[in-house]
């Protein structure tokens, strides 16, 4: 491994290959005061500061194209972030922003994309604070970058990690899944649809507050980059169960599904960015599905399947046909620049 390739960035195999061999041996310190670190490979980290714990997550976002069915630049950083602070507990109270801007970029396309993020700051209940912006010469970025910062607190020893997942937990979905990254494949590519695909991305803080109010969650993930292919994985490897998921109860629009067999992309491995993977106590399960059903962005919520202790590390899937298919992290995001 000498070069960078786009997949190394695309949440797979190939990302965390570049992470544990090349970036985590480069720094030397991981941790503050035993918070949540690097090591974790979580969706943030964390700094224990007294009777509460503040969680910290960083992203940058290159989508293309900048404007797309449902959402753009704008509402894609904010809810990104906010969302990566949410799945670990953590209620979202402030983002700071940088953008890297293109020189000649159009002022009215950035004033569009700075309302969107600040419509979604305003769902969401969370200012942007703090920010930097930063101009480079034409030819040298692709039109424009954000890079977000989230905050949120959390009481001491109650952030939830990916790796919590135990047997007996069952597994639900938000929502359906891969509707982000085929609404932006589609409208990149010029690919219609008999309905218009719409993004799923949203701030997610209302779903994830209302299901941490019933108990019981265990472990829980946005599945972006990598979609829910590479989320459940994530929760097996970390917590070394197996987990098992029923290809019927997924949880995947029509529109979704075509355009994946056409262009051969596995749904599961489409990055959603509206979406969790929430890991909860078995008894507690259809409870906090009837809450999340509930909320704005939960209506189309499913449990997909369980965790068990059998084969530790695995993701296997019950197929529609009766048959049983191990679902393998992906090597890479198969729709580049999606988030």
């Amino acid at each position: 491994m000498s070069r960078i390739d786009l997949a190394m960035g695309a949440g797979g195999t190939a990302m965390s290959r570049l992470i544990k061999e090349t970036i985590l041996p480069s720094l030397t310190k991981h941790k503050v005061h035993g918070g949540v670190g690097l090591d974790e490979l979580d969706d943030g980290g964390s700094i224990p500061l007294g009777d509460i714990d503040i969680v910290v997550s960083t992203d940058g976002h290159t989508v293309n194209p900048l404007f797309f069915p449902g959402g753009d630049l704008g509402r894609l950083s904010i809810s990104g972030t906010i969302n990566d602070i949410a799945v670990m507990g953590a209620k979202p109270v402030a983002v700071t922003c940088a953008l890297i801007i293109e020189e000649g970029f159009l002022i009215d396309d950035l004033t569009r994309i700075l309302k969107s993020m600040n419509d979604t700051c305003e769902e969401a209940g969370v200012p942007i604070i703090s920010g930097d912006t930063k101009v480079m010469p034409h030819g040298q970025i692709d039109k424009i970058v954000a890079a977000t910062t989230g905050i949120g607190i959390v009481e001491h020893g109650k952030i939830v990690l990916d790796s919590g997942v135990k047997p007996g937990n069952k597994i639900i979905i938000t929502g359906t899944i891969g509707d982000h990254g085929i609404a932006l494949l589609a409208a990149r590519e010029g690919i219609s649809f008999a309905t218009e695909l719409q993004s799923d991305v949203a701030p997610i803080w209302s779903v994830i507050d209302k299901v941490l109010s019933v108990g019981g969650v265990t472990a829980m993930k946005d599945p972006t980059r990598g979609g829910l292919a590479s989320a459940l994985n994530d929760f097996a490897s970390k917590s070394k169960t197996a987990i098992y998921i029923n290809e019927e109860d997924l949880p995947i629009r029509s529109e979704v599904i075509a355009a994946s067999e056409m262009l051969g992309i596995d749904p599961l491995e489409v990055t959603c960015e509206g979406k969790a993977v929430i890991a909860i106590d078995g008894d507690l399960a259809e409870e906090a599905l009837k809450v999340i059903r509930k909320t704005k962005y939960g209506k189309n919520a499913n449990i997909i399947g369980e965790a068990r202790s059998d084969k530790p590390g695995r993701v296997i899937m019950n197929t529609s046909v009766g048959g049983k298919r191990i679902i393998e992290t992906p090597y890479g995001e198969p729709i580049p620049r999606v988030c």
